[in-house]
């Protein structure tokens, strides 16, 4: 991780353009520049905004950052969304970046910075380029040994960039012009290339001055593409090649670093041309599309889609493409894969079984170079499809009885479409969402590695703003809803139409299932009556509470119909017991890891 920082005092050792003159005057004010007056720092980082395909920028306004939000508004291209607190504005970022390709926020100094921080590491960790601005202190006050609000008493203004640097991939501390255009193109360029979020720290005092180094048409922002190394790559499909052809049964399974390599398109090229079947990991779902001849289902050990596990863990060989490993996605580490019969395909390198490793080669090239040297064998999907037996329909509620979870979200396939986005929040929702059946172009995010409940409000919003075309559905629990529930009025204030399922059950359930206690319990809250409150006779909004399957029948059809142009909440009221069958196995599993006694020392 690269840090830049500016020096706290701009020096002058002559009198050329851009650095301030001997006379002792203003260190911030260029020597002479008669340029344009939106030529700043403020509009050049806008501009650039627009320019990588950020067209809203999700903010809490603080009095660090408010000259900042000035220009920043001021560009055509770019669009303020206000949050109604900085860790979901950090959430709406991470959203809009996994449906636009690249996000932003802006807070201001450690107050903001801190709050949001724990969204930025989640981005961190889902491998998204989020471009975090904050709003640092006036540039005069450092190095002063002053003490400033908004911090913990200490003349240090380092506690917030300290924090930073574990959860960006580049810091850039901007306190004076002269290297502010290049610190802003290195931050931008870095989250692009690493896809990762980064931090720009910018003095309060700095965005509205014009200077030289900033254009009145900034040049447009192009990254050099990544190539692979030809000798590594032709070496790496050679030896995966021999590999291959020596298995009788090979499958192939998608992961979520799909996403960063940009490789989609190249995996169901390989996929179209091997013949072999393919399943996704939990946190690739959505990747790939499951209307593939070839695809059968979610590989996640003990709690895979039906079947899946069985193929993928009887082969003699199976191909990872962007896998990520970890005691979640492993079921407690509970796969019965083998190391030996393994090709991992990592976004820049391959690993062929125990080795050889081939490092430099890109994903994308080496899934396509290898498509075009593979035999065909269909002998594992031959086998699914041998033994494959639909799964049975869950029995139809009695007209007055409680509504169960399954019923649920068999409504909810019903609903999805190419024109639909599914947002599955940390919960038993995940579970029951991975088994959803996604036609063609319908979106799906669940954040699994960070799983941060509350996460989904956020990312839904932000979501919905980058992709105005489709219509989200949210499917959130409870427990997660209370952490982060304030962003419904900001959803209202953007005239989403989002769809929330709001399961009222009554706790925490994923840790109940991983381990019980008074703790899971939370106060219950009329839902349907916050929104109301929040939604305050302004904006679109419809709410309906639910408790069998009838009601919910007429809720779907109202939010798809009359009430197609407006926000809808549907609180689901279900049994605190009624979860997949799915969570239970997992809970269990991931249960029995955390356990674990300590080694013998």
């Amino acid at each position: 991780m690269d840090t830049a920082l500016g020096s706290p005092h701009c020096k002058a050792p002559n009198n050329n353009v851009g650095f301030a003159p001997q006379n002792g005057s203003s260190a911030i004010q260029p020597a002479s520049f008669s340029g344009s007056s939106d030529a700043t720092l403020g509009r050049h980082l806008a501009r650039r905004l627009v320019q990588i395909g950020v067209n809203d920028v999700f903010s809490v306004p603080g009095d660090f950052n408010l000259t900042l939000l000035d220009h920043l508004i001021a560009e055509p291209g770019l669009k303020n969304i206000g949050c109604c607190n900085e860790l979901n504005a950090g959430y709406a970022a991470d959203g809009y970046a996994r449906a636009r390709g690249v996000g932003a926020c802006v807070v201001t100094f450690t107050v903001g910075g801190l709050s949001i921080i724990n969204a930025i590491a989640g981005a961190y960790s889902e491998s998204l380029p989020v471009i975090c601005v904050v709003g640092g202190p006036n540039t005069n006050d450092y190095g002063t040994n002053r003490i400033l609000h908004h911090t913990i008493g200490l003349s240090d203004f380092t506690q917030e960039l300290r924090c930073f640097r574990t959860v960006t991939c580049y810091q850039a501390v901007v306190n004076h012009l002269e290297d502010a255009h290049e610190q802003i193109d290195r931050a931008i360029s870095t989250a692009l290339k690493e896809s990762k979020p980064v931090y720009i720290s910018i003095s309060c005092n700095l965005p509205g001055i014009p200077h030289p180094t900033f254009s009145r048409e900034p040049i447009p922002f192009v990254l050099s593409p990544k190539l692979s190394n030809k000798v590594g790559l032709d070496a790496a499909v050679e030896a995966t090649t021999a590999f291959l052809h020596k298995a009788v049964k090979p499958v192939m399974i998608a992961g979520r670093k799909l996403r960063v390599a940009q490789a989609c398109d190249a995996f169901v090229e390989l996929a179209d041309a091997c013949g072999y079947p393919f399943a996704v990991m939990p946190s690739a779902k959505g990747l790939v599309p499951e209307t593939h001849a070839h695809f059968i289902g979610t590989y996640w050990g003990a709690v895979s889609t039906t079947f899946c596990a069985e193929i993928v863990e009887s082969a003699d060989a199976y191909i990872f493409a962007g896998p990520n490993f970890n005691d979640y996605s492993s079921v407690g580490y509970s796969l019965l894969l083998k190391k030996e019969k393994a090709i991992i395909v990592q976004p820049d390198r391959v690993v062929v079984a125990n080795g050889p490793a081939f490092g430099c080669v890109l994903m994308k090239d080496f899934l396509r170079a290898l498509s075009k040297k593979l035999n065909r064998n269909t002998t594992a999907y031959e086998n699914y499809h041998r033994i494959y037996v639909p799964n049975g329909m869950p029995l139809k509620c009695e007209p007055d009885e409680p509504l169960r979870v399954n019923i649920l979200f068999q409504h909810i396939q019903n609903m999805i479409s190419g024109n639909t986005a599914v947002i599955a929040e940390t919960g038993d929702s995940w579970f029951n969402c991975q088994k959803l059946k996604l036609p063609e172009g319908c979106g799906y995010e669940f954040q699994m590695q960070y799983g941060s409940i509350g996460w989904s409000v956020g990312a839904t919003l932000g979501y919905a703003q980058s992709a105005p075309e489709k219509r989200v559905i949210a499917c959130i629990g409870d427990g997660s809803f209370q952490m982060t529930a304030q962003d419904v009025s900001t959803m209202l204030r953007c005239e989403h139409k989002t769809i929330i399922f709001l399961i009222n059950n009554g706790g925490y359930t994923i840790e109940v299932e991983i381990h019980d206690g008074p703790y899971n319990v939370i106060k219950n809250w009329n839902y349907t009556g916050l929104v109301d409150a929040i939604h305050n006779g302004e904006g679109n909004c419809w709410t309906t509470k639910v408790q069998c399957e009838n009601e919910l029948i007429q809720a779907i059809e109202k939010a798809v119909g009359e009430k197609k142009d407006c926000l809808c909440f549907i609180e689901v009221i279900v049994h605190k017991d009624d979860t997949s069958k799915e969570l239970l196995e997992w809970g269990s599993r991931v249960s029995a890891a955390n356990s674990r006694p300590p080694n013998p020392q």
